[in-house]
């Protein structure tokens, strides 16, 4: 079979949430499988331009109310929002992916000691809720000096050697976030709220993110697979071959999709606004197709995607935008690429409305050269 990119993106946009609404926030998060949460306010927008009406309040309410989704650290050992519901299956693929420490060898931590730190940060958590300093003191006197040896690089600063495997923690099931103490992080253990909270096995679990993975981003290719993940390559390519997938030809290119799973309804329309690290740029592979051209210039940062929110049209990026936040307002500044027609600037004026409804402020549009670099 063989399908074009327009199609493609037509999918991908429905099975996002991004044309038909979702009915909750962990809908929202599954169809995304995850939502980026390294800046929150971020997040929150991400899920809110998915449900019907949803805010920002919501996605709160989800985590720390409801419990219906989990802060933690997710694919590429970065922050995530996943449905609770799901963490299981998250924990048992991503502790399955094969790593390999970056640190020198006076720096990193061995696997015997890491399983060691797993282990007295899982029993540590079981009993609060934890900020760093708070952590890396219990850490001192349960497992030793060596734990909190400031030895660590990190933003011009050392920090105390187990800090490197908190992500590791997090995919074994050990550690999660929990509510900010005043403007501090906490970390505390989802077995806290989930009772006999384990990971799921591997297998199945790997098995169930591919299948998930090619549901929202399909059709892709193992290389996709690993760069999503931040994953070895030969890793990727063994659970494709073990997977349930079948090849189409992607503008002439092999790729795969779940088996059976053969249907392109509609290719992609409308106006779309995006926020820092949307899931839809950053999963969407290949990225010459969805940054074709000027936009890859404007909108990557080398060959990252998400450093600066995106300015979708017809389901490919096609300019940049920026939020500026003053009191009870929000002005949105739109720098597209090439004209918009009358149509889609009236499209583009409801979705800065709907940003500004799910951050509870009043949206002013303009449309103008956005100055500002990644991540303002």
């Amino acid at each position: 079979m063989s399908v074009s990119w327009g199609f493609v993106s037509g999918r991908r946009l429905e099975r996002h949430g991004l044309t038909t609404p979702v009915a909750d926030v962990a809908t929202a998060a599954r169809a995304m499988c995850g939502t980026h949460a390294q800046v929150l306010s971020a997040a929150e927008l991400s899920i809110g331009l998915r449900l019907d009406g949803g805010t920002r309040q919501d996605v709160q309410d989800a985590l720390w109310s409801d419990r219906t989704l989990v802060k933690t650290f997710g694919p590429r050992g970065t922050v995530h929002l996943l449905p609770t519901e799901d963490l299981a299956r998250w924990c048992g693929a991503l502790g399955a992916i094969p790593s390999a420490s970056p640190f020198a060898a006076g720096v990193r931590v061995t696997p015997e000691q890491a399983e060691e730190l797993i282990t007295a940060i899982g029993a540590i958590l079981a009993e609060g809720e934890f900020t760093v300093d708070e952590l890396t003191a219990a850490l001192g006197v349960r497992v030793g000096a060596w734990a909190v040896e400031p030895v660590m690089p990190a933003f011009q600063t050392l920090w105390p050697r187990w800090r490197q495997i908190t992500h590791l923690a997090a995919h074994r099931g050990a550690l999660c976030f929990g509510p900010n103490k005043g403007r501090n992080v906490t970390y505390t253990n989802p077995a806290r709220w989930l009772p006999g909270f384990t990971p799921a096995p591997a297998a199945e679990s790997t098995a169930w993110l591919l299948h998930s993975y090619l549901y929202a981003y399909g059709p892709a290719a193992p290389q996709h697979f690993a760069r999503w993940l931040a994953a070895p390559p030969r890793w990727a390519a063994a659970v494709f071959a073990d997977g349930d997938v079948e090849e189409v030809s992607l503008e002439g290119v092999a790729a795969w999709v779940n088996r059976g799973d053969m249907e392109f309804p509609a290719a992609a329309t409308g106006v779309r606004l995006l926020p820092h690290f949307d899931a839809y740029a950053v999963g969407g592979q290949p990225r010459e197709l969805l940054f074709p051209g000027e936009a890859a210039k404007r909108a990557l940062a080398g060959s990252q995607a998400g450093n600066h929110p995106v300015l979708l049209v017809d389901g490919v990026v096609a300019g940049v935008w920026h939020q500026k936040r003053s009191g009870k307002k929000v002005a949105i500044t739109v720098d597209p690429l090439t004209a918009l027609t009358t149509a889609q600037r009236k499209e583009l004026e409801e979705q800065a409305d709907r940003v500004g409804e799910i951050l509870g402020l009043k949206p002013s549009l303009t449309i103008d050269k956005v100055t500002v670099g990644p991540h303002a």
